[in-house]
């Protein structure tokens, strides 16, 4: 009898908890409110087979416990029971994934006037490439990725010249704009995950995965790694802050291009400009500047 009350009580128990928990979802900010909805059928059919498991094992302890002079049915086979229990599982499991599949598929299916941003990811750092004036983002490789061009672009393709380049900094992005985030990796898996945007996808070396959304609303929001990358994982944060669109061009315009940052740099002045300071490639979370001066 305890046991069957201790099953019913954990069956309420876990209901109640779902229901009054102050733990929730962040509030959203992208288009992707189809994954809200699709956790929620999730939750509602995993929940339902739960408390009925749960409850008929209670019952089962309270109705066949041991008593004096019962004794049990031996029924090795009972096709009818058999059915039923196909017919319900297939029906649960199907509910499961079908509303999965298809917002995969709008997951993968990315808009023709998206525009394309580049992900990198390292131990332990994010940083990004934006296209240019030419709205195109050159060829990369991890081959060609060294001190002085720490994404890998290639120098001799002409397309990449003009890119953005962002070095362990913050993104910025355009609201009620679609982006496709192409993700790549230069060393060990990562995983790009923005709670509020709830789009993620693995960062795989050699690979380029990708996923795309629409942020719906200004703000500054939190980068995570959703990958176990190393020692320096848990500190593996960023920030995206989407702007409306003429903050965007604004913050745009004050970024350097590939081709900037890898022009010959003057060593020596006659006349050195008061003021400048070397400022470190690998400073987190701050633009990259690096000025050298005498």
């Amino acid at each position: 009898m305890a046991i069957a009350l201790v099953l019913v009580l954990i069956v309420v128990g876990s209901v109640l908890f779902h229901f009054l928990s102050p733990w929730w979802w962040t509030p959203i900010a992208s288009n992707w409110d189809y994954i809200d909805h699709t956790i929620i059928i999730s939750f509602w059919i995993t929940g339902v087979v739960f408390a009925a498991v749960v409850l008929f094992m209670a019952y089962c302890v309270f109705r066949f416990r041991h008593r004096e002079g019962n004794r049990a049915v031996y029924e090795p086979e009972n096709k009818r029971l058999e059915w039923w229990l196909t017919i319900v599982t297939a029906i649960g499991v199907t509910a499961l994934l079908v509303p999965g599949l298809f917002v995969w598929s709008r997951f993968v299916n990315v808009p023709s006037d998206a525009t394309e941003i580049e992900v990198v990811a390292q131990q332990w750092q994010w940083s990004y490439r934006l296209p240019g004036k030419d709205g195109k983002l050159g060829t990369s490789d991890t081959r060609e990725v060294a001190a002085e061009n720490p994404l890998g672009i290639a120098p001799k393709d002409p397309n990449g010249q003009d890119d953005v380049v962002v070095e362990a900094a913050d993104l910025h992005l355009p609201v009620g704009k679609p982006v496709k985030m192409l993700l790549r990796s230069i060393d060990v898996l990562h995983d790009f995950y923005i709670p509020e945007f709830r789009a993620k996808m693995d960062m795989i070396p050699g690979s380029v995965t990708y996923f795309w959304l629409t942020p719906t609303r200004t703000g500054t929001f939190q980068v995570l790694c959703a990958e176990l990358c190393g020692q320096g994982h848990p500190l593996m944060h960023g920030m995206v802050m989407v702007d409306t669109e003429q903050d965007y061009l604004t913050w745009l315009g004050q970024q350097q291009t590939f081709a900037q940052l890898s022009a010959p740099q003057q060593t020596g002045s006659a006349n050195p400009l008061p003021g400048k300071t070397m400022a470190s490639a690998l400073d987190v979370g701050a633009k990259v500047e690096t000025v050298e001066a005498r």
